[in-house]
């Protein structure tokens, strides 16, 4: 870094870099549309009436707080220490999404554009995106990869009656990757009246520090909540990492504080190319969707395909906030197989009563593998980042049920 900064929440630097992580490596035609999105966020970030309209919105439209649920049943059964499981499942539209989709569509009908454009994996960015653009009565278009589609037949119905356009990608592996590529093509057409909305902390500056910044509302909550019930700070937080903005969301908060943080990433069914996505394990250095990052590539630089059983973390990237929070070790980040998230999927339902969505799985994988071995004095909390509302027919299916 070429100047010293005292608090990692402080980052990026002017140009949009964490470390030697981030930037903006986009064709010409759209430097200067992403530089008047910066523009006008930087403002809109320090505009009361924007940040009033924002929060209002999270509390009256999308339920928050989300509460902070202490899991005593799964805590019991474990015999370790004490899972705190953060509700993001409980927000409108079932996952923590919808927090940085309504900033991004205030911001867009903030810039006079009419309509939202973006990708979806397991379907929860779209369903938040079209949700928003609905109540903000901006039209809204949402590319999605074939294999998810029908993996995530429920969300694409919900964004559909929400009055999305819903446009299927029958390129490359047909899941999230190829769904980004399709709509930045897209983007790249209609940046004069489209907002390109983003669905986590990837893609070109100012993407990665705008979805996190949005997505903070959950660590600052969490920390809250937490000193109220415990009074004191937790030992772990742990989520799950695909692109990365549910775990980013309630790491940030936290990220000055001597708390352990894991990012879980999915391990899939074993350790070669394209059998799992567990990007920052085995990836190398590389340009993907405008950022430098970590990237699961081949020889020539070229992404290799995924897999996971969780539709919105089969991506070959990772935020490039994560990638440097990895080079510094103020994050471990770890993987957990296809089986250890069905496990976890299964128990959280049956000994809690709440069915989480697979990418949130991974998330309480770890914490049932973690929890037995710690004291029972100390403290965990999971992200619980989705309801599973949206895989049940997929597990069903699965588990032939």
């Amino acid at each position: 870094m070429k100047k010293n900064i005292k608090s990692l929440k402080n980052l990026p630097d002017e140009k949009g870099y964490y470390g030697s992580f981030g930037g903006r490596f986009v064709p010409p035609q759209l430097e200067k549309p992403l530089q008047e999105i910066e523009k006008e966020y930087l403002i809109a970030k320090k505009d009361p009436a924007f940040q009033k309209e924002y929060l209002d919105l999270l509390t009256n439209y999308a339920g928050r707080p989300s509460p902070l649920y202490f899991a005593k049943n799964l805590t019991k059964k474990l015999g370790g220490a004490k899972i705190y499981l953060k509700r993001e499942d409980l927000n409108h539209t079932g996952a923590h999404k919808i927090n940085h989709c309504i900033g991004e569509a205030l911001l867009a009908k903030r810039m006079g554009k009419t309509k939202l454009l973006a990708e979806t994996g397991a379907g929860q960015h779209g369903v938040a995106l079209a949700t928003a653009a609905a109540l903000l009565g901006l039209k809204c278009e949402i590319h999605m990869g074939s294999i998810d589609i029908v993996k995530q037949h429920p969300n694409v119905i919900r964004m559909k009656l929400l009055g999305a356009k819903v446009v299927e990608v029958n390129t490359g592996g047909k899941c999230l990757k190829d769904a980004v590529d399709s709509a930045f093509t897209k983007f790249m057409d209609e940046y004069q009246t489209t907002f390109f909305a983003i669905g986590s902390v990837v893609g070109p500056h100012p993407y990665p520090m705008m979805v996190r910044d949005f997505q903070s509302i959950v660590g600052k909550e969490a920390k809250e909540q937490i000193l109220k019930m415990e009074n004191r700070l937790p030992d772990y937080i742990i989520g799950c990492v695909g692109g990365g903005s549910n775990a980013i969301g309630l790491f940030n908060e936290f990220l000055d504080d001597p708390v352990k943080l894991i990012g879980v990433e999915p391990a899939g069914k074993g350790s070669a190319v394209g059998q799992h996505a567990a990007t920052i394990t085995y990836g190398s250095e590389g340009i993907i969707h405008g950022m430098k990052t970590i990237v699961l590539q081949d020889e020539k630089g070229q992404p290799n395909p995924v897999h996971s059983i969780a539709s919105g973390l089969d991506y070959p990237g990772v935020g490039p906030i994560h990638a440097y929070l990895k080079d510094i070790g103020r994050v471990n980040y770890t993987s957990v197989s296809d089986d250890e998230t069905i496990e976890a999927f299964l128990e959280l339902s049956k000994v809690e009563g709440i069915i989480p969505a697979l990418e949130s799985s991974h998330a309480v994988a770890e914490a049932i593998k973690l929890a037995p071995t710690l004291d029972k004095n100390k403290i965990i909390i999971v992200n619980l980042s989705g309801r599973g509302d949206k895989d049940i027919d997929y597990v069903a299916k699965l588990l032939k049920i």
